[in-house]
């Protein structure tokens, strides 16, 4: 998931990539706390993509107030 590929996008379509991450974090959080998750990177990726959108988001709302 690169910025470019989000910059092009609207705000619903990035709140709903955003929707889906957050869920992706709650489950990999509840592998992880159970010692089922093997791959540990996965849960670093997704929160630094949720990091992007929220950025984007802002950016496209007209920045901090």
């Amino acid at each position: 998931m690169g910025v470019a590929d989000l910059r092009e996008k609207s705000i619903p379509e990035l709140k709903k990539d955003l929707e889906s991450l957050l869920k992706q974090r709650f489950k990999l959080r509840i592998l992880k706390s159970s010692g089922e998750l093997k791959q540990n990177h996965q849960v670093k990726q997704v929160r630094r993509n949720i990091a992007r959108i929220m950025t984007l988001i802002t950016e496209k709302q007209g920045g901090a107030k």
